[in-house]
């Protein structure tokens, strides 16, 4: 029975996304400590753990090749910026110029794509810990040490080697975890669509649709992590023979992409089914299955994560035949008034018989798919004409990733000034503060601000504990590697422990080093102050980048992308479903559109007031938008279906109509002029359509929707573009 319970908890724990991740951070710590014991070289610990610390931020999911290679980028521009850093540090004003114009220059490298983001930010950081390294209360130097850069390119270099092994022992565990995830938010996706199906009066649905919105940007989000996890794997030139680990992992993304695509389907407005049918079950019946099969997804999840084998559970199976009994029940009453309810129920339950066919795949995708086209998937630049174009793409005033460089920019130059005002010695945690709470919109600099003062408070009561209950240095060097793993494993989850953990382990290694860390106490935390005030000043008094400026961009990138999406869809009517680039990427890019609306207005909603006057028509696009893309998703999902029906001249004409309008909206959101007249004939089209009323035309019942879609999303662009900016 015990060993049973170890076995399950070490499946438990392997499971976990941190664990490989706490494993190597252990190992490169705990190897140099006890390096640093063993030659009675601890003043060099802190240097070395830094190089380590860095090494580990710069680090981003890729194959043992590609880490070759951005390990190799990474050393370089860390090697630039330590030597840089000591040949200026005994000239203020050298310094400071010399920081202020790499920060802005690294942080636009971030353009380029996730690697480089990284590796620019972790530059930044080691020049500021290469500072903290070199000042006089740090006694990093003695008889026979190596130079401060160069104990940091050690730490970075051991840590970076030990991530190239580790990603070439198990190249697969970080797709896997990923896929994990993207299932597991499918799940909740799922879930949360079921109670939309729930047939009570006076439910708060608008409320239900934003969170729906707000999760499927967490599930577009991951689908692309799994994308580019793969296609860190798959090189820029896929082989068709991959092994069949990766095979595996192929299919179950595309498995993914099409139950999202099943998912994020809406064949009518289930607040109108819920009083047409309210007196029937049959609602319960359709959020029965939505939630086992969210469920489902959520058990793959889980198996992913243990390494077990999948099978979905019948109880669905028997809950969808249940529903099928209902709604033949439910037709057999031959109510005219249900009729129309009926026809959009039986194309749910084709959509939903489908979902269930795609995660019985999940069991066992070892084939059927074959290799998407790269270019699809490749975004990333491939010679140094295309990195440069997106950097000079960012070179304008309205570009957020210009002003965030202006501003992290000139709120360090200012934390420098402070610092030599305030402490010119030891005043280097003003910057650091300043650099890790100045994000790019204010809603997150002001979230980390107060997660960074707290955790700062919380790790020193921590240290000064510690140091009193554990006086002995071989104790006090454990619990440096065992906060310095917790930093680690909890830095992207839970940023007080992180900063608490950090904090602590500052303590703990200048304990190690001077024997005197308690007068660092009151220094850090003044310090964290300051940093933190700074950070807030430059959010809002250097370009500020509100969301509400930017609100009509993301509305008219959205609407432009359900266009497109929405003629990819039709092109195909002839021939039926086909997945291929075109139909993909316009798909990818509507619900990248969708996602980012989303993410723009719940950064919006942490704005001042004062500038937060685009809310309420924002949330009011966003609900269109979304409910645009339900039933665009919807239209896809049935593509099989539409070259069998005879109104295809009608719905062709109609659909195009949609698109022109949806295309007029887009425009005139982008260049902020007045609407085109709107002459009504999308919806014209649509209402003869729907009054066909037959079998053949109800796979375009969605189309009709789109058009209904158009008349309140055009009244909402109206409104915004009624407001000042």
């Amino acid at each position: 029975m015990v060993e049973n319970g170890i076995a399950t908890a070490w499946q438990r724990l392997r499971a976990q996304n941190a664990w490989a991740y706490g494993l190597r951070i252990t190992i490169a710590l705990g190897a140099v400590m006890a390096l640093c014991w063993w030659q009675g070289r601890l003043p060099q610990v802190i240097a070395l753990f830094l190089g380590i610390t860095v090494s580990a931020l710069a680090e981003t999911d890729d194959s043992w090749r590609g880490r070759t290679r951005a390990l190799l980028a990474t050393l370089l521009c860390f090697a630039l910026v330590a030597f840089g850093v000591e040949a200026l540090i005994r000239q203020p004003l050298g310094f400071v110029l010399a920081l202020v114009l790499f920060t802005f220059a690294f942080t636009l490298l971030g353009a380029v794509g996730e690697r480089y983001r990284a590796i620019a930010s972790a530059s930044v950081i080691l020049a500021l810990y290469t500072a903290i390294s070199m000042a006089p209360g740090a006694h990093t130097a003695q008889p026979g040490a190596w130079p401060v850069p160069a104990l940091l390119l050690a730490g970075a270099a051991w840590y970076g080697l030990l991530s190239v092994a580790w990603c070439a022992l198990f190249p697969h565990a970080p797709v896997r975890q990923n896929l994990a995830t993207l299932f597991e938010q499918l799940g909740a996706y799922l879930r949360l669509k079921a109670s939309l199906f729930e047939p009570v009066r006076a439910v708060d649905l608008e409320r239900r649709r934003m969170a729906l919105a707000q999760t499927n940007g967490r599930v577009v989000a991951s689908l692309n992590t799994v994308k580019e996890s793969l296609f860190n794997r798959l090189g820029p030139k896929p082989d068709p023979r991959v092994d069949g680990e990766m095979l595996r992992h192929m299919n179950l993304y595309f498995i993914a992409q099409d139950i999202h695509e099943r998912a994020s389907s809406s064949h009518y407005r289930y607040n109108e089914w819920a009083q047409t049918l309210f007196h029937s079950d049959v609602l319960y019946r359709c959020q029965r299955v939505l939630g086992l099969q969210g469920a489902a997804c959520s058990q793959l999840a889980e198996a992913l994560r243990q390494r077990q084998p999948f099978a979905p559970h019948a109880e669905g199976a028997r809950a969808m035949e249940d529903l099928r009994a209902a709604i033949d029940y439910l037709a057999a009453q031959q109510q005219p008034a249900w009729q129309r309810a009926l026809r959009s129920l039986r194309a749910l339950v084709r959509n939903l018989s489908t979902l269930d066919a795609q995660i019985a795949a999940a069991a066992h995708p070892t084939g059927g798919s074959k290799l998407a086209d790269p270019s699809l998937f490749n975004r990333r630049p491939r010679t140094l004409a295309e990195a440069w174009a997106r950097i000079r793409a960012q070179l304008h005033p309205s570009a957020p990733l210009l002003r965030h460089a202006l501003r992290l920019s000139l709120a360090l130059g200012a934390g420098f000034v402070a610092m030599q005002l305030t402490d010119p010695v030891h005043g280097w945690w003003i910057l650091l503060t300043t650099l890790f709470v100045c994000l790019p919109t204010y809603g997150a600099t002001l979230a980390r601000v107060g997660q960074r003062i707290l955790g700062t408070v919380l790790g020193l009561v921590a240290g000064w504990a510690l140091l009193r209950l554990f006086p002995g240095l071989p104790a006090q060097a454990l619990i440096t590697v065992a906060v310095g793993v917790l930093f680690f494993v909890t830095r992207t989850q839970h940023y007080v422990t992180a900063t608490a953990a950090i904090t602590l382990l500052v303590l703990l290694c200048f304990q190690q080093t001077t024997g005197n860390a308690y007068a660092l106490i009151w220094p850090r935390m003044i310090d964290t102050v300051i940093g933190a005030a700074i950070a807030t000043a430059a959010m809002l008094l250097v370009l500020p980048d509100w969301q509400g400026r930017r609100l009509h961009l993301l509305v008219a990138q959205a609407i432009g992308a359900h266009a497109a999406y929405l003629r990819e869809i039709m092109s195909q009517y002839a021939e039926g479903k086909d997945d291929d680039l075109d139909y993909r990427l316009a798909r990818r890019n509507a619900h990248n559109a969708d996602a980012a609306l989303s993410t723009a207005l719940s950064q919006l909603l942490l704005e001042p007031r004062a500038v937060r006057r685009h809310a309420r028509v924002g949330m009011q696009l966003l609900l269109l938008s979304h409910t645009l893309l339900n039933y665009l998703s919807a239209l896809g999902a049935h593509r099989d279906k539409l070259f069998q029906s005879e109104s295809h001249p009608l719905a062709t004409e109609a659909a195009g109509q949609a698109a022109d309008a949806l295309e007029q909206m887009a425009q005139a959101l982008k260049t902020r002029q007045p609407l085109p007249a709107d002459h009504g004939g999308a919806a014209a089209l649509a209402l003869e359509l729907e009054q066909r009323g037959d079998a053949l035309a109800d796979p375009f019942s969605p189309l009709v929707l789109v058009c209904q879609q158009l008349e309140p999303l055009r009244g909402a662009c109206l409104q915004l573009l009624a407001e000042p900016e």
